[in-house]
C-alpha cells in the first residue's frame, strides 16, 4: 500500500482541448496511462491535486473520469482552479454512482485516513500577488482557508498530510 500524488492531468478525452500543444506534453495521455499502470497497484492511493479535466461541465469531463476510474488504485481528488466541472459534493457523488465511477472519491471540507495519517487539502489562491481585484482574491483566499481548516478538524489527532492545488 503507498501514496502517490500527482496533479494538473490536464485531460480532455471529450473535448479539443489538448496539453498536446505545450512543449513537453506529446502524447501525454498514453504517458500518463503507461506510467501511472508501471507504478500504482490496486492496493494503492493516488491523491489527484487539481485540474484533473478540462470539461465545463460533468457530461464533458465524464470521459476524464472514465480514464482515471480505470487505472489502479483509489483516487481521491481535490478541486483546481481549471475544474469548472466542480459542482456541489452532493452532485459529484451522484454523478459518480450514476456512472459507476467508483474509484474517486471527493476531498472538499474532509480528510482521509491513510494509516496513521490524515490527508487534508483544498484548492488554494493566490495570498499575495497585486491583482486590480484585491478584495476578491482575499475573499477566495478566506474561503479556501477555511475549507483546510474544516479539513484539518475533521483528521483528529492524526498526522496531517495536506494537499493544495494552488498557488502552484
Amino acid at each position: 500500500m503507498a501514496l502517490y500524488v500527482i496533479g494538473d492531468l490536464h485531460l480532455s478525452l471529450s473535448g479539443d482541448k489538448s496539453m498536446d500543444i505545450f512543449p513537453g506534453w506529446h502524447n501525454y495521455v498514453d504517458r500518463i496511462q503507461q506510467n501511472w499502470l508501471a507504478k500504482i497497484r490496486p492496493e494503492d492511493t493516488v491523491v489527484l491535486a487539481g485540474d484533473t479535466s478540462w470539461g465545463m461541465s460533468f457530461a464533458e469531463a465524464k470521459a476524464d473520469f472514465e480514464f482515471v476510474n480505470a487505472l489502479p488504485g483509489q483516487k481521491i481528488i481535490l478541486k483546481g482552479n481549471h475544474d469548472y466541472w466542480w459542482e456541489t459534493a452532493a452532485k459529484m457523488n451522484a454523478f459518480f454512482a450514476e456512472h459507476e465511477i467508483h474509484t474517486l472519491q471527493l476531498l472538499h471540507n474532509n480528510c482521509f485516513y491513510y494509516g496513521n495519517y490524515a490527508l487534508c487539502g483544498t484548492r488554494g489562491w493566490f495570498s499575495d500577488e497585486e491583482t486590480p481585484d484585491m478584495a476578491h482574491n482575499r475573499k477566495v483566499l478566506n474561503r479556501e482557508a477555511m475549507r483546510l481548516e474544516t479539513s484539518m478538524k475533521a483528521a483528529g489527532g492524526r498526522q496531517i498530510l495536506c494537499f493544495l492545488h494552488y498557488p502552484p
